[in-house]
């Protein structure tokens, strides 16, 4: 029965700390994921972007998270792997850090982040107010799951069973870097691993050497996170974790022998065990980063040759192939994937058209500008084909809700195609005017169209996510990012109102194109977060109307 309470408060303890660090980073994500590509992107330096990534970890407290991120840039063309490695090792460092700060006894906080955190979370309205709220409470959990930790391993540290298993692992440090590997990866998190092994290290539960092995082991293990969760992505997303992989690994690897046979693990004992072991743990990733920043770009050549890009038939032009099957129409499960993939193909195309938008404000380029205006004609294209579609469908094959389905994927194909004429039209139109007329935007007005730029970027992503997936919580979060992006445009109209009250001329010679941009950029985000409602209003989460409901009935009076 003991052991039985064991692993029970042991697995609860575990996955309330992986819950709370998921919740720190899912809310840092909600309140900044727009800024994450401006920072991964500016660095012009190697050790800009070492820096960068330290930075990111240290906000999103996972180097599995930035790595995600950065392989997403790449993949996407927006950041070249020298720097996406360079990125990748600071962020491994930032890792480190913030297991430091997680480390220090901070058990008197918990009431005043609980107090603090649920208050933000549940009666303000603000997102980002919202959002702080959720990282306060994800910070108290982590304390709390850490106490929790301290308390089960407690009871069991005299035991005669952990004392046996603890001393096999220390004299055996192959076995011990293995089993830190494994616990890092299959816990997707080398933050919530590495303090589970200072817990037990700080406690006594296993002896420091023990303890360095499966810190070790850890790094190296949570290189492999990554290397898994982008095995999905092109080849140019893919380079860099692998490359952080085979880099750590190998410095792992070196550590662990040189520490475990050219000399006694505990002449790295300069302070207590477990503090001992979390600056070890930050020694190694801060020298990995020093040795290793100087080959991120020898390494780009021999990973590109390793992992060479698949080349793609001249002849063969993806984007521009419906993927709508007619042989599937009988069956209203197939045909609505279906539609939801040539809808996520849409949109991929939608977006690639608005990706160049913010560049063009700063550099007109009028190939660019040709080139944006022929892939709206495949948007068109690809409606005239849903619109045949669903024409085709046999009704009395399909149900009410069915046809509902299908009935609102067309409407959002609709609001696609208006989005793609919005970009080919609208904003090459201001992009235009501000070139032929010389118009230079404030510094104050370009920061503020810029966020709107960013943000409208990240919405994109987010939209696909509940295209495919249906998810509820996503399709809140996606109405409310429209909302705040509403806010964000009337806030911007008014400082733009106001620079021109105060007689700024560089804000009177652009009101035209500020104005016109905020506009284009406010319409397109709500055609792009059409998706969201009629997964809100299935689920009763939608209001049929705004109105007041006894209008009729006082007019009527």
């Amino acid at each position: 029965m003991a052991i039985l309470s064991f692993i029970l408060n042991l697995a609860g303890a575990t996955m309330l700390l992986l819950f709370a660090v998921r919740m720190v980073r899912t809310g840092i994500e909600r309140s900044f994921g727009a800024q994450f590509q401006r920072w991964l992107t500016e660095s012009t330096s190697l050790i800009g972007s070492g820096a960068t990534g330290v930075m990111l970890a240290l906000i999103l407290q996972s180097s599995a998270a930035v790595a995600l991120l950065t392989s997403g840039f790449a993949a996407a063309g927006y950041l070249a792997f020298p720097a996406g490695l360079a990125v990748v090792l600071g962020g491994d460092l930032g890792s480190a850090l913030i297991i430091q700060v997680l480390s220090f006894r901070l058990d008197w906080l918990v009431p005043l982040l609980l107090t603090i955190g649920g208050w933000l979370f549940i009666k303000t309205e603000g997102r980002r107010w919202r959002q702080a709220g959720r990282i306060l409470m994800g910070v108290a959990f982590i304390l709390i799951s850490l106490q929790l930790l301290r308390q089960t391993m407690e009871p069991i540290k005299d035991s005669a069973f952990l004392p046996a298993i603890a001393e096999y692992l220390a004299r055996d440090f192959i076995t011990a870097f293995l089993v830190g590997a494994a616990l890092a990866f299959v816990m997707h998190s080398s933050v919530a691993a590495i303090l589970m092994c200072v817990t037990l290290v700080h406690i006594g539960a296993i002896p420091f050497a023990a303890g360095l092995s499966l810190v070790l082991g850890a790094n190296l293990g949570s290189a492999g996170i990554p290397v898994y969760l982008t095995r999905g992505m092109g080849v140019e997303g893919r380079r860099i974790p692998v490359a952080n992989m085979i880099l750590r690994g190998t410095w792992a690897l070196t550590a662990l022998l040189v520490i475990n046979l050219g000399f006694d693990p505990s002449h790295l004992l300069f302070v207590s065990p477990g503090q001992s072991l979390i600056y070890a743990h930050i020694a190694f990733n801060l020298s990995l980063l020093i040795v290793a920043l100087p080959l991120c770009r020898p390494l780009a050549r021999p990973l590109a040759a390793m992992m060479a890009a698949e080349a793609r038939p001249p002849t063969e032009q993806h984007d521009e192939i419906s993927v709508l099957d007619p042989s599937v129409l009988d069956t209203p499960q197939l045909a609505i994937a279906g539609l939801k993939r040539e809808l996520l193909r849409m949109m991929g195309l939608v977006e690639r058209m608005f990706l160049p938008i913010q560049s063009l404000y700063e550099a007109p380029d009028k190939m660019r500008m040709r080139a944006i205006k022929l892939q709206d004609n495949i948007v068109n294209a690809a409606l005239l084909e849903i619109r045949r579609y669903v024409a085709d469908i046999p009704q009395e094959k399909y149900s009410k809700d069915e046809a509902k389905t299908v009935r609102s994927l067309m409407e959002y194909a609709i609001r696609l195609e208006a989005a793609g004429d919005l970009v080919s039209g609208q904003f090459l139109r201001t992009v235009a005017e501000k070139r032929d007329e010389n118009v230079h935007l404030s510094s104050d007005g370009w920061s503020e169209l810029v966020h709107m730029f960013e943000a409208v970027r990240a919405n994109f992503k987010l939209a696909g996510n509940v295209l495919i997936s249906d998810d509820l919580e996503s399709a809140r979060l996606l109405v409310m990012e429209k909302t705040e992006i509403k806010q964000v445009e009337r806030r911007s109209r008014k400082r733009h109102l106001q620079r021109l009250s105060e007689g700024r001329s560089d804000s009177f010679g652009s009101s035209d194109v500020h104005l016109e941009t905020l506009r284009a950029l406010r319409d397109l985000n709500g055609h792009v977060s059409a998706v969201a409602y009629p997964i809100l209003y299935r689920n009763g989460q939608l209001l049929e109307t705004r109105l007041i409901q006894n209008m009729e009935e006082d007019r009527d009076d």
